[in-house]
């Protein structure tokens, strides 16, 4: 069985290990956590009662939200909700160092990371781009295989963000491009590779009633918090614009989920994939333009077109890239993360080309950086995307190639979506005391 090899205990160990080194010498509290100084004028920032509220929302849509999403899996509910916390865990640490990196390569001080409460969230928005990713590979990779995908795709996450951020200078406050677009490309890049050194489909991979109901929950707790996810990173006007358009864009988006949903079906019934799954597209759409003068109108827009877009991706375009290239996407990140994030790129682009130094009155300042960039903004946006989808295509690829190799824990036809691989299961644990229960009965008669 491929989780008695060990080497994930041995990867995880020696990952830590290096984890303890890298953060004794290569990192330290940034100015705003680091020892009082009293002399120093400046007003440290962040502030933790600005971030930390909107930081632990993001966090639970990390472990409960995207966690209970992936347990619609009939025989995998424990891979996962528990592979998805190893995955957030691990990425925290590895994506605070590497994040921090690129912030000290970038300020023209390479040397030490440097940590405050905007670094922990900054590191959460790695951890949901992978686990987007994770979703596209659900049930057909090992433990081992996700470590080091995760491993990879932060470092290339952080070269794509760099680009989009400081050399084309796109803004994208909700991480359409830089996350959801990034994390699902590169996560389906990773599993179309995957398909081809090993199988990708079974019978195990459908969900059953009380698994959907628990992926729900996870839908619920997503829907809630994104708001947070989206304005997170902003500041006054431009934090509440983006709270305001996000509710405004996942209410629209909910609103023709249903009413799609039960116009494809022929017998005009809900499907509990669309649900769970494109009731969140109108956040993804929205947030590149979180932040923007969209006005409610644009905002409702933004949800009207994601779930649309998504809908129709989960009914027709999901089953066609299967058949046609064999592109195997266990969660439908595609529909969910990659067109939705696709399309609030371009709607960026548009409100950006629409947009007025008039209209944004100081706020130019702020998101665009001048009046002059502003006249730009538009192209910049999509060059940023197309930057973004070359760079997650490529970088899945290579690490597809990576960790398909057999030696890496990769699953056999009768290991997929099947908890039993990994996990000591209800089944299993019932057979162990079946078989112990003959031994202490005789041992009880020897005695007497």
């Amino acid at each position: 069985m491929t989780n008695t090899r060990g080497k994930a205990t041995t990867v995880l160990l020696v990952a830590q290990t290096v984890f303890i080194f890298l953060f004794a010498f290569t990192s330290d509290y940034a100015d705003v956590a680091g020892a009082r100084d009293n002399s120093d004028p400046r007003e440290h920032e962040p502030h933790l009662d600005q971030y930390y509220p909107l930081y632990q929302d993001v966090h639970v849509m990390m472990l409960i939200g995207f966690g209970f999403l992936m347990t619609f899996l009939k025989n995998h509910a424990f891979g996962s909700a528990g592979f998805n916390f190893l995955l957030t865990a691990f990425v925290i640490q590895w994506s605070l160092l590497i994040n921090g990196y690129f912030v000290s390569i970038h300020e023209g001080t390479p040397g030490k990371a440097l940590f405050s409460i905007l670094s922990l969230l900054e590191a959460d928005f790695a951890v949901a781009t992978v686990l987007i990713s994770f979703g596209a590979v659900l049930g057909v990779a090992s433990p081992l295989q996700l470590v080091l995908m995760a491993t990879f795709e932060v470092v290339f996450y952080n070269v794509s963000y760099y680009l989009g951020v400081h050399v084309f200078e796109a803004t994208d406050v909700g991480g359409s491009m830089f996350i959801h677009t990034f994390g699902a490309y590169f996560g389906l890049a990773v599993s179309f590779i995957l398909s081809k050194f090993a199988p990708s489909e079974s019978s195990k991979e459908g969900s059953d009633y009380k698994g959907d109901i628990f992926a729900m929950i996870g839908t619920l707790f997503l829907w809630l918090y994104w708001p947070s996810f989206n304005a997170g990173p902003a500041d006054g006007n431009e934090r509440q614009r983006a709270v305001i358009n996000t509710v405004l864009s996942l209410s629209a988006c909910t609103v023709v989920t249903f009413a799609v949903s039960q116009a494809v079906n022929k017998n005009n019934k809900l499907d509990m994939v669309h649900i769970q799954n494109a009731t969140l597209a109108g956040g993804v759409a929205v947030g590149a333009s979180a932040n923007l003068i969209t006005t409610p109108f644009g905002a409702v827009i933004c949800g009207v077109c994601g779930g649309l877009v998504s809908t129709l991706g989960y009914t027709y375009l999901q089953p066609a890239l299967q058949t046609k290239i064999g592109l195997h996407d266990t969660c439908g990140v595609h529909n969910l993360h990659g067109m939705p994030g696709i399309l609030g790129a371009v709607l960026s682009s548009i409100f950006c080309a629409l947009a007025s130094p008039e209209t944004y009155k100081d706020s130019v300042a702020v998101i665009f950086g001048s009046e002059e960039a502003l006249q730009t903004q538009a192209g910049r946006q999509i060059i940023s995307l197309l930057a973004t989808l070359g760079i997650a295509i490529a970088s899945g690829v290579a690490t597809g190639l990576i960790i398909s190799a057999p030696f890496l824990d990769r699953l056999t036809h009768h290991e997929l979506y099947n908890d039993e691989t990994f996990w000591i299961t209800e089944e299993e644990s019932e057979a162990l005391e079946t078989k112990k229960s003959p031994t202490s009965t005789s041992s009880e008669t020897d005695s007497l």
